[in-house]
């Protein structure tokens, strides 16, 4: 089984969802992250890794057909 998040040296292309990574991997991304966490509190929160890149956070609630709608 082919994993289309990840190019075909193992690296992350996109990050959709945690099955089918390896647990290093997501270590990797936590780590990461909480380096991350302290550009929140500075004044000027540009990084230069992250230009020319989109970052998007994306939540999605699958709704029944059956369900009542949400208000």
């Amino acid at each position: 089984m082919t994993n289309n998040q990840l190019t075909e040296n193992g690296h992350l292309r996109h990050f959709l969802t945690i099955e089918g990574l390896k647990r290093s991997l997501l270590t990797e991304i936590m780590d990461h992250a909480e380096q991350f966490s302290s550009i929140s509190h500075r004044q000027i929160k540009k990084v230069p890794l992250l230009r020319g890149k989109t970052i998007v956070n994306l939540f999605l609630k699958i709704a029944h057909a059956h369900a009542p709608p949400l208000n």
